[in-house]
């Protein structure tokens, strides 16, 4: 089984979506987590060594993410996503499930 990360800012409405996606999933645990000192769950370095790939909604969490943890061999994908959703929104579900088709 792979772990996949989602990462936004605050893990309100975003990462937490995309994590939902993945519920009970039959070969894909997901997580997700926050960058901010506001986020609901904070990234870790802990998170990130046991990610398989690390998904990240936007550019600047990919950058904070370089500044503050070793992710070196880690597969990070930029998902271009920006913070316009709610959580579980249905146009932020069906954006999700176009970009992670593959995962899903």
């Amino acid at each position: 089984m792979s772990t996949l990360l989602f990462i936004c800012s605050k893990n309100q409405w975003r990462s937490p979506t995309a994590e939902l996606l993945f519920k009970n999933h039959p070969v894909h645990q997901a997580y997700s987590a926050g960058t901010s000192d506001k986020a609901r769950i904070r990234i870790s370095q802990k998170m990130i060594d046991r990610a398989d790939v690390i998904f990240v909604m936007e550019r600047k969490h990919q950058q904070l993410l370089k500044q503050r943890f070793d992710i070196t061999d880690k597969l990070l994908i930029v998902l271009d996503i920006e913070d316009n959703y709610q959580f579980n929104d249905p146009e932020l579900v069906e954006i999700l499930e176009d970009v992670l088709r593959e995962y899903l």
